[in-house]
């Protein structure tokens, strides 16, 4: 081999300084971008999480009032696993619209139950319930 031969080879190998930085700062965008993707995930992930808890809590809660028109006590609440929660009636419409001879009467149930970080959520139903005295 010719000394020209071993001088040009010389100078193809390998990478220079400038496309090493170069490369080194691809690899480091594409991590943060993977890195900032993966921690949006696990914001989205635990929101979810606490959105899940707070509805089954509300859910629990609703299973558990009075069934077949008995009646429900106003001003019901409580605390069930650090959730706090609150029941309350009131008149759907005025009792004197409803048909005198029916035994129920309509009522707005309204819930609302709030998580230990402080996110709430309201549930509002309409319920029959049994005419006192009958």
């Amino acid at each position: 081999m010719s000394r020209r031969m071993c001088s040009e080879r010389n100078g193809e190998l390998g990478f220079t300084l400038i496309e090493a930085v170069v490369a080194l700062a691809v690899v480091a965008f594409v991590l943060a971008a993977i890195g900032s993707v993966v921690a949006t995930n696990l914001r989205s992930v635990h929101s979810l999480e606490q959105h899940v808890a707070l509805m089954q809590t509300a859910r629990l809660i609703a299973a558990g009032l009075p069934r077949k028109g008995e009646p429900i006590p106003d001003g019901l609440g409580g605390e069930m696993s650090g959730f706090l929660w609150q029941l309350r009636l009131s008149p759907f419409f005025d009792t004197d619209q409803v048909a005198p001879d029916s035994r129920f009467i309509p009522a707005r149930v309204e819930l609302q139950v709030q998580s230990p970080s402080g996110a709430t959520v309201s549930f509002e139903t309409v319920r029959l319930q049994s005419r006192s005295g009958r």
